[in-house]
C-alpha cells in the first residue's frame, strides 16, 4: 500500500488535503477515490486513509484507523557527518534513514569541500529533510530522523551535546575497534565521522576533549559515507535486550 508522510495532527474521521508532493505521487500512481493508502506524521505509528476526492493538483483523504506499528532501530543512533562532496550527502542521508538513524548533523570541517551558510544552509537542510521523509515512506519507518542545520565543527562542539556515549571514527593508531566498545543493547550513542580526507588532527583532538572516544572499523580504508554507514550498521544490528 502506498505510504505518505504528512507532518500534521492526524485523527480518525478527519479529512486531509495531502501535501503537494504526496498528492502528485497519488496522481502518478493513477489512484482513484475509494482506494486506500497509508499516512504517518512522525509521531509514532501509521494511519489508514481512504481517498475522498481528486482534483487537478489536490487529493483529499479521510483518516481512518491508527496502527501502532513501529519499525525503528534497536537503539537511537545520532550521526554527525563532515559533508562529503557532490551528491554523496544525499545518498548518505537516504541510506542512514533506511537503517534507522535518529538524527543527522551535517558539519563543515577543515577537509570538507562543501561550505554552506545562511539561506543556502537552510535550503540544503530542507532538501535533506525531504530525502529522509521519502526514505521513510519507502522503507516503512514511521519516525523521520531529525536533519539539523549545517554547522561548523567548532559551532557544533560548543552546543549542548546529548549526554550519551560518543565515538569519533578514526584512523589514528591506538583507536579501539568499535565492536569491542559498543554500549549495551538499547543504549543510545553518537558517531562523529569526517568527510573525504577525514577530520584534521586538531578536529579529532577537539572531539576527544568533548568526550568522544576514537574507534576504528578495521584495516580497510573506507569512503567517508561508507564508514559512517558501516558504524551505523554495527550499532543497530545489536539487538535490543
Amino acid at each position: 500500500m502506498p505510504r505518505f508522510f504528512c507532518p500534521v495532527p492526524l485523527s480518525p474521521g478527519a479529512d486531509l488535503s495531502l501535501p503537494k508532493g504526496a498528492a502528485r505521487h497519488v496522481q502518478v500512481l493513477r489512484m482513484q477515490p475509494g482506494q486506500t493508502l497509508t499516512v504517518f506524521n512522525g509521531q509514532g505509528g501509521q494511519w489508514n486513509a481512504s481517498i475522498l476526492s481528486m482534483g487537478r493538483s489536490d487529493v483529499v483523504v479521510r483518516i481512518m484507523d491508527h496502527e501502532p506499528v513501529e519499525r525503528e532501530a534497536s537503539r537511537q543512533v545520532h550521526l554527525a557527518m563532515g559533508m562529503p562532496a557532490n551528491d554523496r550527502m544525499d545518498w548518505l542521508i537516504e541510506k542512514a534513514t533506511e537503517l534507522g538513524v535518529a538524527s543527522v548533523q551535517p558539519l563543515m570541517t577543515a577537509h570538507a569541500v562543501v561550505k554552506l551558510d545562511g539561506a543556502r544552509a537552510e535550503k540544503k537542510r530542507s532538501h535533506w529533510a525531504a530525502i529522509a521523509a521519502s526514505a521513510c515512506e519507502q522503507c516503512g519507518g514511521n519516525r523521520v530522523p531529525d536533519i539539523h542545520r549545517p554547522m561548523t565543527m567548532g559551532e557544533w562542539l560548543a552546543t549542548d551535546l546529548p549526554a550519551i556515549e560518543r565515538f569519533v571514527l578514526s584512523l589514528a593508531p591506538g583507536s579501539q575497534p568499535l565492536a569491542t566498545v559498543m554500549p549495551p543493547p538499547g543504549q543510545p550513542l553518537m558517531f562523529l565521522s569526517g568527510p573525504e580526507g577525514g577530520l584534521s588532527p586538531q578536529e579529532e583532538q577537539a572531539a576527544i576533549s568533548h568526550g568522544f572516544s576514537p574507534v576504528g572499523l578495521g584495516g580497510r580504508t573506507l569512503r567517508a559515507e561508507t564508514a559512517a554507514l558501516a558504524a551505523l550498521v554495527q550499532a543497530v544490528a545489536c539487538p535490543a535486550g
